[in-house]
């Protein structure tokens, strides 16, 4: 069991105290959260303006910033890992300056009141996995389709049929139709069974050689001989490869963003 961490904090300092609290902290690169009533002023490659309000705003090990609404899991204002903090008092003003030189950007966090600092120095030695949901393995399908398999081509997804939705649907590299049905856990019989009608019911739109396929990490017992029975076929995905697949599709969009830049 970990030990117990030292924390540090104050409660309704002044901004002098404050000031002191905030530079030791950063010196010493330890985490730091501060709440009280503030505004924010970014200058960069465009510039803002945050009226005053109660927020919240947290200083990395690494360097990032972040400032926070009481509601809502995104911060209203942010700079990322690297920053330099200039941190000084005018008047009965806090002043918090976190910049960088490339590119050249800032943001001043200005408190006329600080009700509570803390500070504490954190470890984190675990591993990240991230695991897809089912519409994420969906999209992770129409972003690459060959993770399904060579040649496949998506059409169209969520189509209505008449049992329901077919998840996406597509032509394989022979011109047959194929009918995919995603589970993101194990798929046992009622997946199998939901397939076959979604296929059943293509057959009679269309006058073509039909494929459905289930898609999933893997099957339960005896469903593969279920599918076999019902001419459908089992293709293995995991969640965790199609992740992968959404995390390089974003970095590579954001690669093409900072490159036409």
């Amino acid at each position: 069991m970990p030990s117990r961490k030292t924390v540090t904090a104050l409660e309704n300092p002044s901004v002098e105290q404050a000031a002191k609290f905030i530079r030791e902290a950063v010196s010493e690169r330890k985490a730091v959260i501060m709440v009280g009533n503030c505004w924010v002023n970014y200058k960069g490659r465009a510039s803002s303006k945050l009226e005053p309000g109660e927020r919240i705003v947290l200083i990395k090990e690494d360097g990032s910033v972040l400032v926070h609404r009481p509601v809502g899991y995104e911060p209203v204002n942010w700079q990322p890992a690297g920053c330099l903090f200039q941190t000084r008092t005018i008047g009965d003003v806090l002043r918090v300056r976190a910049s960088r030189r490339k590119p050249s950007e800032s943001v001043t966090i200005s408190f006329d009141r600080v009700y509570l600092l803390s500070a504490m120095s954190l470890v984190d030695r675990g591993e990240f996995s991230l695991h897809a949901s089912e519409a994420d393995m969906q999209r992770a399908i129409l972003l690459d389709p060959s993770i399904l398999e060579a040649g496949f081509a998506p059409i169209s997804y969520e189509k209505k049929v008449e049992p329901g939705f077919v998840d996406v649907y597509g032509i394989d590299r022979d011109g047959r139709l194929v009918v995919v049905e995603i589970k993101r856990r194990t798929a046992g019989r009622d997946a199998a069974l939901q397939l076959a009608k979604y296929v059943d019911f293509v057959k009679t739109t269309v006058n073509r050689e039909i494929r459905g396929v289930l898609v999933a990490p893997r099957l339960a017992k005896g469903v593969q001989r279920l599918l076999a029975t019902l001419g459908l076929e089992f293709k293995a995905l995991a969640p965790k490869k199609c992740a992968e697949t959404l995390r390089g599709s974003e970095t590579r969009k954001l690669a093409d963003f900072f490159m036409k830049k």
